[in-house]
């Protein structure tokens, strides 16, 4: 095909028919010989495309990433699976997927590539889409969280206030009518103890709808609460351990790990003899595992479930991958792998 020294080349017919890009390159960067299908593709004409350095037609953002991927090439590394952007004489901007080899003898670059633009234009406006739902769930989350804080406050602020008033009064009235009788006395002793049972109920379930906690003092203090709170109502240990930095986390990621482990408890059963809960962070990931011994978990349930598609359907809001593991005490682990995107 080549012909050195004078660099005139001898096209087959596979190389003008194809319709993919094919071309010869020198080692200092100019075309040398194309077929058609390059002129068609980006619409300059011959003299054009053989005045200038190819590097003048890459789009200026994959200009240093080529010109990486050249060297290498040149250095005996074949380029396989590269894709880069070229600017038409039109104005417009195509994708090429290159293959290319580096003939030392010749000292020519013979590449082939295929134009990828339609593909490229297909997974923008799937990327684009799909950064609209994220968008759209944020904003549904945000709003649902707002309205939870709102309705926790209106439970502590004003209704738990109001039960504390009940309490004090019956207290006064327990102080200051001694002459009551012993069933009078009875049924107030009664009353005081359900409206304290009252106050500690609306505490519970303020910090259960909106978990002031993670945002005054952190995600960390606010599942050791949270494991706190389920072992306490239900003679089940419940630990919980944290390797990472607080200020990692977004404050909306910080909530989704809160929710996703609070709704793990809600339904673990008597059968489990304990609960671990662990939080670790690495370089390009995070990890949450919920450890339940004792306790099998099927793993059809984990992920169809009603009761428990809130949790798989959280985790997908941020590409968290969800797997369920066998313990070795017969119990099940509940993992969460969200990967680092930025």
């Amino acid at each position: 095909m080549f012909e050195a020294p004078d660099m005139q080349y001898e096209l087959t017919p596979f190389f003008e028919m194809t319709p993919d890009l094919v071309c010869i390159a020198s080692r200092d960067g100019y075309f040398r010989k194309v077929n058609q299908s390059v002129y068609k593709c980006l619409g300059y004409n011959k003299a054009e495309l053989f005045s200038r350095p190819i590097a003048s037609f890459i789009h200026p953002e994959d200009k240093e990433l080529t010109h990486r991927e050249r060297v290498k090439l040149i250095n005996g590394t074949p380029l396989i699976n590269f894709q880069n952007r070229y600017i038409t004489k039109p104005g417009s901007v195509v994708w090429l997927h290159w293959t290319s080899i580096y003939i030392a003898d010749q000292e020519v670059v013979f590449a082939i590539a295929k134009d990828i633009t339609e593909r490229k234009l297909i997974e923008r406006q799937v990327q684009d889409k799909y950064r609209e739902l994220r968008e759209l769930t944020a904003h549904f989350k945000q709003s649902i969280e707002r309205d939870r804080k709102l309705i926790a406050t209106e439970l502590h602020e004003q209704i738990a206030q109001l039960a504390t008033v009940i309490k004090m009064d019956m207290d006064w009235l327990m102080n200051n009518i001694p002459e009551a009788g012993g069933q009078v006395k009875n049924r107030m002793e009664h009353a005081m103890a359900v409206t304290d049972l009252m106050i500690r109920t609306i505490g519970k379930v303020s910090f259960s709808i909106s978990p002031n906690m993670v945002e005054d003092t952190g995600l960390h203090s606010a599942l050791n609460a949270l494991c706190w709170e389920f072992s306490m109502h239900h003679n089940i240990p419940c630990y919980f351990e944290g390797d990472f930095e607080d200020s990692r986390f977004t404050h909306e990621m910080k909530l989704d790990f809160f929710r996703i482990c609070q709704e793990a408890l809600r339904h673990v059963t008597g059968n489990a003899s304990q609960v671990q809960i662990t939080l670790t962070t690495a370089e390009e990931s995070d990890c949450l595992t919920i450890a339940i011994s004792g306790e099998k978990i099927n793993g059809e349930e984990l992920f169809s479930h009603a009761a428990l598609k809130d949790i798989n359907s959280r985790a997908a809001t941020f590409n968290g991958s969800l797997s369920l593991l066998p313990l070795e005490d017969g119990g099940s682990a509940i993992t969460l792998l969200v990967a680092k995107t930025g």
